[in-house]
């Protein structure tokens, strides 16, 4: 296929690349997407990562081998090539040992889940009868938690369940009568579980409440109040969100004590992101741009974000049509299948995967070279999100956006 030649342009000069033609303008988010939707200046998806500014080299306090914890623990650590540890590690995690209240406020893919995981795992070690909440707002945060979970804990008697919506039932139901420590789930299943009397958060001392703005933002506030209600007090809590709103600081202000904040957030997106658009010219067939842009030799594991499930997912047809090996995700899609692709996506059998929002938050993939939004998204917040799933740790990473 002849390749189409367009200009592309960013706040630091003009470039060629294949596909679009470039510029700022304003452009309202809320096209085709009904009420609600943010209006969004394109130019803000618009940012290079290269600026040449030399950045100080952040310089850890401490090594995982200082930290206060048990051998068979460090050891596992060891094993998982964790020698120093992130800001929000190296930052919190003594105060996590030292039994302290925390909110964490950092950007995706700063390491928090190891932040809040080692120390807990090392109080389990403690204490064998001791039981951990962990509250999430989607199905694959809860399951890659679970994942990150049995990596630090091999070879100690220390199990999780994991309990979210659109799985069986049953096994959860299962794994919560047997031995677990860690109960991992999302708002809505663990609230059912708690009607059903199987979940009994009177005997769980510890809780962490993580991407709480995300789970405020779809709902779940008064689920996350009535669960924390049945908690004893005082109990250890440990809060981890991207950005604090007023309904946070509310939240803050109601279930934790003198808690410890800990910021290692530098900005809205990640430094190491390289940001543009392509500025699809009148006429121009999407789907084209976006064939094009996936057979360039430097476009090797993709994350494409679409609007709607139906949208998403007849676009992953449309592509692997044209030979593409695709797979997708969202909300019609069982958990089984979900999984499935996600897992196909993490062992490179598939070279894009097109999903909707459920997949902005959370995720950790390795080697994601590139996030499209193929449709815009309705805020500038779900932006940040998606685009967080490149660029991850001291990789780098460039997000596309095609603006219409």
């Amino acid at each position: 296929m002849q390749k189409r030649s367009y200009q592309g342009r960013s706040p630091q000069g003009n470039r060629q690349r294949s596909g679009f033609r470039g510029g700022r303008r304003s452009f309202s988010g809320n096209r085709g997407r009904g009420r609600g939707a943010q209006k969004i200046d394109v130019s803000r998806f618009i940012n290079r990562s290269d600026t040449g500014i030399v950045e100080i080299a952040f310089q850890s306090e401490h090594a995982f081998s200082d930290f206060a914890v048990e051998e068979t623990l460090k050891v596992n650590i060891q094993e998982k090539g964790y020698v120093t540890p992130t800001p929000i590690q190296d930052k919190i995690i003594p105060h996590i040992l030292d039994g302290r209240d925390v909110v964490g406020i950092a950007n995706t893919g700063t390491g928090k889940t190891a932040a809040f995981l080692v120390p807990l795992i090392n109080k389990v070690l403690k204490n064998g009868k001791e039981q951990i909440l962990i509250m999430v707002p989607t199905r694959e945060l809860a399951i890659q938690i679970e994942e990150e979970l049995r990596g630090f804990t091999k070879r100690m008697p220390v199990f999780g369940v994991v309990c979210v919506g659109g799985a069986p039932i049953e096994r959860q139901i299962s794994g919560l009568r047997r031995q677990h420590n860690f109960v991992i789930g999302t708002p809505g299943r663990l609230k059912d579980l708690m009607e059903r009397n199987l979940l009994h958060l009177k005997e769980f001392n510890t809780v962490v409440l993580d991407e709480a703005d995300r789970m405020l933002d779809m709902g779940f506030i008064h689920d996350m109040r009535f669960m924390l209600s049945k908690m004893p007090t005082p109990r250890h809590t440990l809060f981890f969100s991207a950005t604090i709103s007023p309904e946070i600081e509310r939240l803050i202000g109601d279930f934790l004590i003198d808690p410890i904040r800990i910021s290692v957030k530098t900005g809205d997106t990640a430094k190491n992101v390289d940001q543009d658009i392509i500025r699809l010219e009148k006429g121009a067939d999407k789907i084209d741009v976006l064939h094009d842009l996936l057979t360039q030799s430097d476009f090797g594991k993709v994350l494409i974000f679409g609007r709607t499930k139906h949208g998403v997912e007849r676009l992953s047809r449309d592509l692997a049509a044209r030979g593409l090996k695709t797979g997708s995700i969202h909300g019609d899609k069982s958990q089984s299948q979900r999984e499935r692709a996600l897992s196909q996506f993490k062992k490179d059998a598939i070279q894009a995967l097109v999903a909707t929002d459920v997949a902005a938050r959370g995720l950790d993939i390795t080697d994601i070279t590139h996030v499209i939004n193929y449709d815009i998204p309705s805020t500038y917040e779900d932006y940040v999100h998606r685009i967080g799933r490149t660029g991850r740790g001291d990789k780098k990473g460039k997000a596309i956006t095609f603006v219409e």
